[in-house]
């Protein structure tokens, strides 16, 4: 087992030109295995209620639900620093509000630092949690609905990131500096895009990664555990190539298991 990774040195791999990894989880084994794996950071998202639970808002979870992820990937880590998103809520109620939520978050889930979403609406939020030395992973970016801000068209088969121009790509670095200058120790850039990507990477001391919508452009990459093995019932008939696919190596074993179960032979394992 390497080193236990901290901030400074995510911030020294981007000095240094390497690329920081991270992955998406919400559970002591994908912790556990992560970990061996070698990643840098690990994200317990708020996503978990729609990829994991079957729920069809993001915003419905709970900073309780929150807690039991984060204490889950906590168990399960030794090296790599772990991030723990806010949930919708604490964050729109205020500084206060998000504080206490944040503190919990550190001190009961055992987070490292704090993912929160929509930072660059929030600054004295950051700030705040900055203020209380809880550590901020600032999520900004592009969706359908902030490219308007940008007067960047959008459409549902190209990403707005894509589209961004040089004008557009200077807003975004503003944005971007004003997160860094509230003291965020890492930027989560959504929807990044080759052109804005590229210059809030090389414009901002701190380390720029990317998840969704996100390139070798930046300074590391975040993915979904879920993805990046093919987990889930969706994957039993994607076309889209990722690193395994689990949900097809899982029904095969379920087919097996009945097939065995049935015909009174003994079960594996």
């Amino acid at each position: 087992m390497h080193d236990k990774i901290t901030i400074s040195h995510l911030q020294h791999m981007k000095r240094e030109g390497h690329k920081s990894v991270g992955l998406v989880a919400w559970d002591y084994q994908i912790a556990r295995i992560a970990d061996r794996a070698g990643f840098d950071f690990i994200s317990v998202g708020d996503s978990v209620g729609v990829n994991l639970w079957g729920r069809s808002d993001v915003l419905d979870v709970t900073l309780e639900e929150m807690l039991i992820c984060c204490k889950a990937v906590r168990r399960g880590i030794e090296r790599a620093l772990v991030s723990c998103d806010m949930p919708f809520g604490p964050v729109q109620q205020g500084s206060d509000a998000a504080l206490a939520a944040a503190r919990r978050l550190m001190r009961e889930g055992g987070a490292d630092l704090i993912k929160i979403d929509a930072a660059a609406e929030f600054p004295q939020v950051v700030r705040a949690l900055v203020d209380a030395d809880i550590p901020v992973f600032a999520q900004f970016g592009l969706t359908p609905q902030t490219a308007r801000k940008y007067g960047i068209p959008y459409s549902a088969q190209n990403s707005p990131a894509a589209q961004a121009s040089a004008e557009a790509a200077k807003k975004l670095v503003d944005e971007a500096k004003l997160l860094e200058a509230a003291g965020a120790c890492l930027l989560d850039f959504t929807n990044s895009g080759p052109i804005a990507g590229a210059a809030v990477a090389a414009a901002l001391k701190i380390p720029v990664i990317g998840g969704f919508g996100g390139g070798p452009w930046l300074d590391g990459r975040v993915r979904l555990a879920h993805t990046a093995i093919g987990y889930g019932e969706k994957w039993l008939d994607a076309t889209t190539e990722t690193y395994a696919n689990t949900a097809r190596a899982a029904l095969d074993a379920f087919t097996a298991l009945i097939a065995d179960a049935r015909a009174g032979r003994q079960i594996k394992g």
